[in-house]
């Protein structure tokens, strides 16, 4: 159901059908999307859900964790009575934005890149980057897919691992307060 709506929502011809297909996105998982243009492709991880998406581009093989925002990041200049710094980011293909994000104004995110989670990014990243923090950014190993990876881990993997560390946990409490 997820994906209809989200199809309808940004593809549809029929404005009453994106309407009516906006508001349950917004009210089933929380999720507003806007987009001057988005790939077929792009994939919401957890149904994208708490994020608001307004971008001028979001292109081929994207994926959005929840409670992102990408947006724009105007202001207003008083003195000349215009507004600065209009327009939403575009995102090139194969990026990874990692839960809370916040990718905001006219800027480029470049291909390949990961924005990692709780980042706040107000300016271009050059491709291949692992974009943190606020405005932070270094070259992303290539050995490596951060985050996501179309060829998921087993979640019995992860099971197993939080079981493991669950139990080195213990052990380290029982030492440490006998």
């Amino acid at each position: 159901m997820f994906e209809q709506l989200v199809k309808i929502n940004c593809y549809s011809k029929s404005r009453i059908l994106k309407q009516v297909a906006a508001q349950l996105l917004e009210k089933l998982y929380g999720l507003e999307i806007n987009c001057g243009e988005l790939d077929r492709s792009v994939l919401f991880a957890h149904h994208g859900r708490g994020s608001t998406i307004i971008a001028a581009k979001i292109c081929s093989n994207v994926v959005i964790f929840q409670n992102v925002t990408i947006g724009s990041n105007l202001r207003y200049n008083k003195q000349d009575g215009e507004w600065e710094n209009v327009g939403t980011p575009i995102i090139d293909e194969n990026v990874i934005i990692a839960d809370g994000a916040k990718i905001l104004g006219p800027i480029l995110i470049g291909k390949n890149s990961v924005i990692a989670a709780g980042a706040i990014v107000t300016r271009d990243i050059p491709p291949d980057s692992i974009a943190y923090g606020v405005n932070q950014f270094r070259p992303k190993d290539p050995k490596y897919d951060l985050i996501f990876n179309p060829k998921m881990i087993n979640p019995e993997k992860f099971i197993e691992a939080n079981h493991e560390l669950v139990l080195k946990f213990n052990q380290f409490n029982v030492l440490e307060h006998p």
